[in-house]
């Protein structure tokens, strides 16, 4: 994140109002964590708010999905139902965009991730994310590709289809209106 970005404090508000509903909504995603502990941790890194925002701009509706006590810091997954809708219909990453010759994506999963200032989540991230709800049930997410698999040209995804979470494989420079990426951030 080398862009040092501050929320207005009008936007800063609301962002809290409407991260707050949804924190409360949901709370089976964070047991045993108070909302005002994570909205002052908020207050302490006003970049990371900037991010938050971004993801919920991008249609990712951010959540408080755990507590890491190792950095002291709370982890938010996107927690769409289906995969951020401002962030579908990319290739992978910037070498699958520029190895199209023809019909390209606007952008990629990786270039978008960070710059909303966020990590594309793993394969077991995505499967943790999964055990708090259903998600992508009708789209699909771009998941963080090993190197092994990557650079032979794959890349890999994941998904919710008969109450069961599938990961597959594309080149990674196809692209597809259904599929975007999920990310995360720690605070």
């Amino acid at each position: 994140m080398s862009k040092k970005k501050k929320l207005p404090a009008e936007d800063q508000q609301e962002l809290f109002s409407i991260l707050q509903e949804r924190f409360e909504k949901n709370m089976k995603r964070h047991k045993g964590i108070e909302w005002n502990e994570v909205q002052v941790k908020l207050e302490s890194n006003p970049e990371k708010v900037w991010v938050l925002f971004e993801m919920e701009r991008t249609g990712g509706e951010p959540d408080v999905v755990g507590f890491d006590k190792k950095t002291n810091e709370y982890i938010f997954f996107d927690c769409a139902a289906e995969s951020p809708k401002e962030r579908r219909s990319v290739c992978y990453d910037r070498a699958a965009l520029d190895s199209r010759k023809e019909h390209k994506p606007k952008n990629n999963a990786i270039d978008m991730a960070s710059e909303i200032g966020i990590e594309i989540l793993t394969e077991e991230q995505y499967r943790t994310l999964q055990t708090l709800g259903e998600f992508d049930t009708k789209t699909s997410s771009w998941i963080k590709t090993p190197d092994a698999i990557r650079n032979l040209g794959g890349a890999i995804f994941c998904d919710r289809r008969f109450n069961t979470v599938f990961t597959y494989h594309n080149g990674a420079e196809s692209y597809y209106a259904g599929r975007g990426f999920r990310g995360l951030l720690l605070v």
